[in-house]
């Protein structure tokens, strides 16, 4: 036994010493795109060349290059295919060139250096890029002075990660502070300002120094698993987002009705209130889409079957909401209570629950309600079938879709180290563990779409890993201050830079939970304020939901008429720019790129941009910085170079570079927009089409460039999308000395047409126009009447108006799905 003892021990300390000492390089080889080296210490690293910028490294303390499963991020790796590269040896290193970078790997001490082909260093490694301890490894990094890091997906605190440090460990932190880590996801990707970005595909507790330790070197490291990650060089965070993209997957597009408006409570969840809610929105004339339930629907945990207490008839509440545009989601969590005895019997005995390494038996969970409960092991195949048939039975019922809570699974935070011994078909829970919410969201859409062929699915998920993008989409969990709801300034303000970086981290279609979950509301005047400014920001997440816990309702007219009034007219503004934000939802699809985007997405050169975290653009030409303080009457805004004009007054323009003091009252939203914009809208309506033959409506801001936007349509409701059935029409302006000209193309269509419509644009001018001709005819003036009238239903008139109050040039103009081309002449 002693022997036994010195043996360990001298391998132990064997494997330290050389693990904390410079490597060596003792041999290389290469074949097509793949460059293997061996060290000294019997480890080797791998590098493979997806294509010319983008690489994937693989290190191996034990020289193999194994891993107990595939990823569960990775869905692509064929980059270019055929891609193959030329290893150049010297006496000191080997390099390898591609038409974008030069990488240069030393042999003694071995480290990489990654350039760009105008020799600037982009990555580097340190002189002991590689530790090892036992199981665990760390790389490291050489810091510029000026580097600045941004991403790990939905993670507190600023936006630029520098001098920080993370943990990925999904956990259920209810009423988090803005400092607080880890949360509920772990996106192990980040981009640098030096034009590259890494994904650490390790699903174990892993971690991330962005200088916390040292100011000379960064750091990341798992306690266990392959160490594999990956390196995407870039011109800017946009083109890494899309490489990204690539690896992991798209982003679905939500139904077209998603980006409406949503209303849920805790406890709303009972036949009477839901139908209150929905009547009540209705005859107040505020949109809305979408009415959620929370767990408490079920009869059991979770069988879903409806609590036959709370709802009389709900296929007929389902069809009597559906009539008036609603939209039901029901909660689903990742367990089945044992006190849902048939199902957790029958699942016990079918092995579909994560088990006890220690019993063998199903692990007993202790579950926030419904008791003691097992953990579905959706990591097992043949789990999926019968999940699917059970959530089914909603769906057939009427219900639209699912959110998915509590997929940590909920109270397996760091302290909860006992869960540590469930043991799941692909492995025990430290590698399941931050995959376990998106093995579970797989399952949900796979067997959504199973059940429902081509139908679009709705699934918004609390817990997830890398690649949650194609199948689900998000919210930030239990915000909000639970110890005094009114003090809640600090968690409201923190949503904005997390629901960025969200979207850094391929979380396109995201929301905050509106009014912040955490808190009981005692007197509703008092929390007016930051209710409102909580909803102005939220309308600008793509999936706008106003949610509570408990039994405190926070529908807009609880709040003062005040308070109903701009809620009312902040949720009409969301409904007014859904062309907009469903053109940007197509573009979100195609590159990853977020609607909702940190301004370093758009000004990468502008070091400003690095340490504003309280505003935002939504999309390409609109400014939104929201009001995060209470009870203030000014507002700094950091306008970029360029020429900027005011949404609420487009009278008033600024030239950017430089930061304003912009004037508020509790109904201002500051919004700003780019000239030369094009922003196509609808007319106000009470939930996603209900307005048939509704017209498109152009705002146009001139500008003294040629400007174009691309007006994305489809049916809202099916996978078509992704055989790229729609129509897609692109709008163009450009200005000159005599005239000013629109050209609206004929659309490209695929299989999707649109329906019979007018344009009317409407064009911040002050100058009212000489004369008008569309297609080389001219059209008459008309009074703003006519101009509106019968625009549902006659297509065949066109004609003009000027108002010169509000200095705004209206046209109408049937849409012929062929090019028309309207000049306006000064």
């Amino acid at each position: 036994m002693k022997a036994t003892h010195s043996l360990i021990l001298f391998l132990l300390v064997f494997n330290l010493s050389w693990s904390q000492k410079e490597l060596t390089i003792k041999n290389a080889f290469s074949e097509n795109n793949k460059a293997v080296f061996s060290l000294e210490s019997g480890a080797q690293i791998s590098l493979d060349f997806l294509n010319s910028k983008n690489i994937k490294f693989w290190f191996s303390p034990t020289g193999e290059f194994q891993r107990t499963n595939l990823s569960f991020a990775v869905v692509n790796e064929n980059f270019d295919p055929g891609f193959s590269i030329n290893l150049n040896e010297s006496a000191s290193s080997y390099e390898i060139f591609t038409a974008d970078l030069r990488v240069i790997i030393n042999k003694s001490p071995f480290n990489i250096q990654i350039f760009n082909k105008y020799q600037k260093l982009i990555l580097g490694d340190t002189d002991l890029p590689y530790v090892v301890n036992g199981t665990e490894i760390k790389t490291t990094k050489t810091l510029r002075i000026d580097e600045h890091f941004f991403g790990l997906g939905e993670k507190t605190g600023t936006l630029d990660r520098r001098g920080k440090s993370y943990t990925m460990w999904n956990s259920d932190k209810p009423c988090y502070s803005e400092n607080e880590d880890p949360l509920y996801k772990s996106i192990p990707f980040f981009l640098s300002s030096h034009n590259y970005g890494i994904f650490f595909d390790n699903t174990y507790k892993s971690k991330f120094d962005f200088g916390e330790e040292s100011n000379d070197s960064f750091s990341f490291s798992s306690p266990n698993g392959a160490f594999i990650y990956y390196f995407f060089y870039g011109k800017d965070y946009k083109e890494i987002i899309e490489s990204y993209t690539t690896l992991t997957g798209k982003p679905i597009m939500p139904p077209k009705w998603a980006f409406g408006w949503s209303q849920s409570r805790g406890l709303l969840t009972n036949e009477t209130l839901t139908r209150e809610i929905a009547q009540a929105y209705r005859k107040r004339n505020i949109p809305c889409d979408i009415i959620y339930q929370d767990i408490g629907w079920v009869e059991g945990l979770q069988n879903f079957e409806w609590a036959k207490e709370k709802y009389q008839n709900p296929k007929k509440m389902l069809s009597d909401l559906a009539d008036h545009g609603f939209k039901v989601i029901v909660s689903q969590d990742p367990v089945v209570s044992q006190a849902t005895k048939k199902q957790w019997e029958e699942a016990d005995a079918k092995g579909y629950f994560a088990t006890d390494m220690r019993t063998g038996k199903s692990y007993d969970m202790p579950w926030p309600w419904g008791g003691n409960a097992g953990v579905v092991d959706f990591t097992k195949p043949e789990t999926s079938d019968w999940w699917g048939n059970l959530q089914q039975i909603p769906i057939n019922d009427g219900v639209k879709g699912f959110w998915t809570d509590m997929g940590e699974p909920a109270w397996s935070n760091e302290e909860s180290t006992d869960r540590l011994n469930m043991k799941h078909y692909l492995g025990m829970h430290d590698e399941i563990h931050n995959v376990y919410g998106l093995t579970w969201d797989k399952v949900v859409t796979d067997q959504f779409e199973k059940h429902n062929p081509n139908q679009r699915v709705f699934q918004m998920t609390r817990a997830a890993y890398a690649g949650l993008q194609r199948y689900t989409f998000g919210w930030s969990g239990d915000s909000g201050n639970g110890e005094d709801v009114n003090d809640g300034w600090v968690n409201f303000a923190n949503q904005i830079p997390m629901g960025l970086s969200a979207g850094l981290g391929l979380i396109p279609f995201w929301t905050t939970d509106i009014s912040g979950y955490c808190g009981d509301i005692t007197d509703y005047p008092e929390f007016a304020e930051l209710y409102v400014r909580w909803l102005q920001f939220g309308i600008f997440n793509p999936l706008s939901r106003a949610h509570h816990e408990g039994n405190n309702a926070v529908e807009p007219w609880l709040f003062g008429e005040q308070a109903e009034k701009i809620a009312k007219a902040s949720i009409e503004l969301k409904y007014e720019m859904h062309p907009y934000i469903y053109s940007y939802a197509r573009k979100s699809y195609d590159t990853g790129i977020p609607i909702m985007r940190a301004l370093i997405l758009e000004y990468p050169k502008d070091e400003n941009t690095f340490k504003i975290d309280d505003q935002f653009m939504f999309g390409e030409a609109l400014l939104i910085a929201p009001v995060v303080e209470k009870g203030v009457k000014n507002r700094n805004v950091y306008l970029p170079k360029g020429e900027w004009i005011d949404y609420n007054n487009p009278s008033i323009k600024y030239n950017g570079g430089s930061t304003i003091n912009y004037p508020v009252t509790l109904e201002t939203i500051p919004m700003f927009v780019k000239a030369g914009s094009i922003i196509p809208k609808s007319p106000i309506m009470q939930y996603i089409g209900a307005l048939k033959n509704a017209p498109v409506i152009l705002e146009i801001f001139p500008s003294d460039k040629i400007n174009q936007f691309e007006l994305y349509e489809d049916d809202g409701e099916t996978n078509n999308y992704k055989n790229d059935e729609f129509s897609l029409t692109t709008i163009k302006t450009e200005d000159s000395e005599k005239f000013f000209k629109i050209e609206i193309n004929e659309p490209q269509q695929n299989t999707f047409k649109t329906t019979n419509r007018n344009f009317l644009l409407k064009i911040h001018t002050t100058s009212n126009p000489k004369g008008i001709q569309v297609n080389s005819t001219k059209i008459k003036v008309s009074s703003l009447n006519k101009i509106s009238e019968n625009m549902n239903s006659n297509f065949k008139e066109s004609n003009y108006f000027f108002d010169t109050k509000n200095q705004l040039l209206l046209i109408r103009v049937p849409d012929t799905k062929s090019n028309i081309e309207i000049v306006i002449l000064k």
